[in-house]
């Protein structure tokens, strides 16, 4: 692991959402979710499309109210000093420049305008972004939109990280180019992570826990220790250890869609 997993980060107890719908019957959506993670950990969260993931992020990250159940971001009565939440689409601004954009986070909780900057200049090297800050998104690439994105997250200095499929529209090497440089920035900075993924390789690689969801209504169908060491190379997918948990997880997702 980054570093020694420490104390309870995040944890979810009997989380659910229900929708009432006017003109149709209920949308049960959630069901019943129990989740940890701990400070420093990263942990995956993977399940069949429409099962809840997304909804249950941004039940975390307090856009949303659960039905029922309990949330609980490091003892914090304020779910948005917990946690930073980083959607699906960058939602870069087109007509702001990439520092602009970065900062937008810290700027809506307001934070100073130039105290801002400073520190979103000063990271954009870490970030691979030295020399692009007066960008306009439209030119940069997929994976520098996305490090955009993250550092916009990051730049909240949050002590857990919300992703969601952040990596889900980018081409295969690509992808494995920023899953290692996502390692790295987690690993300097020691936060907690819940990664919403659809790859099982990618949730095994990077995580060191992975839960698995039913259907909608979206539960924990299987929690799976990834007892791999770290740093990780791409060849530990060849690992024994690695093939098995990715099968156990394989399994798993297999049996929900074959169900009626």
């Amino acid at each position: 692991m980054a570093s020694a997993v420490g104390q309870m980060a995040l944890r979810l107890r009997g989380v659910s959402r229900v929708y009432q719908q006017a003109s149709s019957p209920e949308l049960e959506v959630l069901r019943d979710v129990d989740l940890d993670v701990r400070s420093a950990e990263f942990v995956a969260l993977i399940g069949p499309s429409g099962c809840g993931k997304s909804t249950l992020l941004g039940l975390i990250a307090g856009l949303d109210a659960p039905t029922c159940g309990e949330i609980d971001v490091g003892h914090m009565e304020d779910l948005n000093a917990g946690v930073a939440y980083m959607p699906q689409r960058d939602l870069l601004l087109p007509w702001r420049s990439l520092v602009d954009n970065v900062i937008l986070g810290a700027e809506l909780r307001g934070e100073d305008r130039h105290s801002a900057r400073r520190r979103a200049l000063k990271l954009l090297p870490e970030f691979g972004l030295e020399g692009f800050g007066d960008a306009l998104p439209r030119t940069l690439s997929g994976g520098m939109r996305q490090r955009a994105a993250l550092l916009r997250t990051v730049l909240l200095d949050r002590p857990t990280l919300l992703l969601d499929e952040p990596f889900g529209a980018l081409d295969a090497l690509t992808r494995a180019a920023m899953q290692e440089w996502l390692l790295g920035i987690w690993r300097r900075r020691s936060a907690a992570v819940l990664f919403v993924t659809h790859d099982v390789e990618e949730a095994v690689w990077l995580s060191d826990r992975v839960y698995v969801m039913t259907s909608r209504p979206g539960s924990i169908k299987l929690e799976v220790n990834v007892e791999l060491p770290r740093p990780r190379g791409h060849e530990i997918r060849r690992d024994p250890r690695f093939m098995d948990a990715k099968h156990r997880i394989l399994d798993a997702l297999l049996a929900e869609a074959v169900q009626p």
